[in-house]
């Protein structure tokens, strides 16, 4: 299963690796065989010392303790680009992935080991009780296919939770920041209340009533849909009319979200 989930990052020559939770280094020496550099992330200081010692010597792993939350990720290349591995802690999984897609222009390719649950999250398609927020912001800025399912029994001690190994490779986009923050405050106040329509929720989190009117007849989208029927396209199409009004300042001089 290591060696499976390295192939799957695709690591060749020159390439430098961020493993997320290396853990006792199995996974980390199957990444070195290929990479150029294997950096490798653990928070835990017995793992870090393990790690030290396993890997002493060796010029292709460097070992940085410390939170994944807080490193960036833009230099960790010295060509500013990097793949990221790793089995995530389940616990902070969404986190994590929002981390990362902060530094998506500087991430070619993700391979990240994820409870089912969020994985079947991730890849839900509009209309399906599981769509929500990770769907649409992992889904506008990259391309997702699940590779495996990984039983409980592949690890000790067993979970008591199937994972799933998702490959997820950001796009090239051209989105500014600006642009950005308002599409993921969209998204984030558009699912705010689930059963609540569109039109509700997002009058809720500071949009004006006429500006909304005006919005949303503009792309062709009825306020009375809730927002798990909206596709990528359409979340992105209502953020572009919203910024395209001025509507960022807006939020930011009320305080919204």
């Amino acid at each position: 299963m290591i060696r499976r989930i390295a192939a799957l990052a695709e690591v060749r020559e020159g390439e430098t690796v961020v493993e997320i939770g290396a853990g006792l280094g199995l996974l980390t020496a199957e990444l070195a065989r290929n990479a150029a550099q294997v950096i490798a992330l653990e928070i835990d200081p017995r793992l870090v010392s393990a790690l030290r010692d396993r890997f002493a010597g060796n010029a292709r792993v460097s070992i940085v303790p410390g939170d994944v939350l807080n490193y960036d990720f833009s230099s960790a290349s010295p060509d500013g680009t990097v793949k990221v591995v790793g089995n995530i802690p389940y616990h902070i999984s969404t986190p994590i992935l929002f981390r990362l897609f902060e530094f998506r222009r500087s991430i070619s390719t993700m391979v990240l080991m994820l409870q089912k649950e969020l994985a079947d999250r991730i890849m839900a398609p509009p209309g399906n009780k599981a769509y929500g927020i990770p769907s649409v912001l992992i889904g506008r800025y990259a391309s997702t296919v699940r590779e495996m399912n990984v039983p409980a029994t592949c690890f000790y001690p067993e979970p008591g939770v199937i994972s799933s190994v998702l490959r997820i490779v950001p796009r090239e986009d051209q989105v500014t920041l600006e642009d950005e923050s308002l599409f993921s405050r969209t998204v984030r106040a558009a699912f705010a209340q689930r059963r609540k329509t569109l039109w509700n929720n997002l009058r809720a989190a500071g949009f004006a009533e006429t500006l909304l009117e005006r919005v949303l007849a503009n792309i062709g989208i009825h306020g009375a849909r809730r927002a798990e029927t909206l596709t990528v396209e359409e979340f992105t199409l209502l953020a572009r009319e919203l910024a395209a009004t001025g509507a960022a300042k807006t939020l930011d001089n009320r305080g919204g979200i």
